[in-house]
């Protein structure tokens, strides 16, 4: 790039982290009810705009297989009118949700009558960095604004012209409820460079969010001089116990591979006790070869399964997000424990059993943002878990894990009170 070409680039970003600044400044100050007349009127925007939300969406579309999308990124990518309406139910569903923001967290009165208040707050700004799911766009905007955050959206070229179709309605929508227009501002260049320089702008931004592949989740976090929630890989596991009951322990497997593959609380690996080895892997083998799943197992499961082939040490660490399966036979509960803290990624693990104790030493012993007892890995989302949309689901401890809904893109501030008090 010419030097004065990025000058150039340099000033569009500083302009745009400025501009939210001063927009967070603002929206800090908005009422709950200004923000939930946003949300609902933006629904009611985008349901009436199926037609050029969708002739947007195929511009995108069309341009796919030049960027070399699989088929499961294509499909995440696209939008039909469910889709379209289940954005527009999610900023429903946030509407709905209590305002975060003011709430107080915790109060006391000291002995020497000050009233000590721990009071829920904005971060400020937000600059959040998206793989290509038009969904997305939305459920981020919605978010920060109800949290009272503004927000700086930097998409996936491979949804740009539906992700700008969405945020003109959003914004139009915003003025209109008397929330400042650059509240939500859509990044419009594609040059990668672009992130960097807002990386470097934390005098305006607060938090970086990036939610894609882990080259760019690792790249925001080495260059970010501001905190970062990241969220690398999903190598979502599910173990089968060997007092689980094999029909729910089926049903869960193939629902948390197969229901979505290309998402990242999907089961990329399973792991089955060395009790019920032989009987269940030839079961669920024969389940998850009507969509087409390959297992990559240990030696035993290469032996009860003729299609599996030989996993690597790779195969176990790996967020296929496609049609794999790594599986391992474990000879304890203790096993899978360490198999899973091991080539985990943190983000999602089952345990399926009909023992109350394993089902505690899981839960206990795992360490990942959800660690689910009975249920599909799928579950772990913040619209699931009832939080209404996410802007990721996190893999870190601090400052938030798991996913990130209105609370978690809060921080707090003391507010005292006194009656002319001076320190001794």
């Amino acid at each position: 790039m010419a030097i004065a070409e990025d000058q150039q680039l340099r000033i569009y970003c500083a302009d745009v982290a400025r501009r939210a600044r001063a927009a967070s400044a603002q929206l800090a100050q908005v009422g709950g009810a200004a923000k939930n007349k946003w949300l609902r009127s933006s629904a009611v925007r985008l349901r009436a705009s199926i037609e050029s939300l969708e002739e947007a969406n195929q511009r995108d579309l069309d341009a796919a297989p030049s960027f070399g999308l699989t088929d499961a990124q294509i499909d995440r990518l696209r939008l039909t009118p469910d889709r379209v309406e289940a954005i527009a139910a999610a900023l429903e569903e946030i509407a709905a949700l209590a305002d975060p923001v003011g709430e107080t967290i915790e109060s006391q009165i000291r002995p020497n009558g000050l009233d000590v208040a721990k009071i829920r707050v904005p971060l400020g700004v937000v600059f959040f960095i998206y793989e290509s799911r038009p969904n997305v766009t939305a459920d981020a905007a919605a978010i920060c604004i109800k949290s009272g955050n503004a927000v700086i959206l930097r998409g996936g070229k491979e949804a740009a012209h539906s992700s700008r179709a969405i945020v003109d309605i959003l914004s139009s929508i915003a003025v209109e409820c008397g929330i400042h227009a650059d509240a939500v501002q859509l990044v419009n260049t594609t040059d990668r460079a672009a992130v960097g320089h807002f990386l470097g702008l934390d005098e305006y931004i607060n938090v970086a969010i990036p939610r894609g592949g882990e080259g760019l989740i690792r790249r925001v976090a080495a260059e970010a001089k501001m905190p970062v929630i990241k969220h690398f890989t999903g190598n979502c596991h599910v173990f089968v116990d060997r007092s689980a009951e094999f029909d729910m322990a089926e049903q869960i497997v193939v629902n948390s591979k197969c229901q979505r593959m290309g998402v990242c609380n999907a089961c990329e690996s399973l792991l089955v006790h060395a009790d019920v080895a032989t009987e269940f892997i030839p079961r669920v083998a024969a389940a998850l070869d009507k969509y087409d799943i390959q297992l990559r197992g240990d030696q035993q499961t290469c032996e009860l399964v003729d299609s599996a082939v030989e996993a690597t040490e790779d195969d176990y660490r790996a967020e296929y997000l496609g049609p794999q399966l790594s599986v391992h036979v474990v000879g304890s509960l203790s096993d899978a424990v360490d198999h899973i803290n091991q080539y985990g990624s943190g983000h999602t693990d089952a345990i399926v059993t009909a023992d109350l104790e394993a089902a505690r030493q899981f839960t206990l012993c795992v360490d990942s943002s959800a660690v689910i007892v009975n249920a599909s890995t799928r579950f772990n989302d913040g619209g699931e878990f009832g939080l209404g949309a996410e802007i990721g689901i996190s893999t870190d401890k601090f400052h938030a894990r798991g996913p990130c809904g209105l609370k978690e893109l809060t921080t707090y501030k003391y507010v005292v009170y006194g009656q002319g008090q001076v320190r001794e």
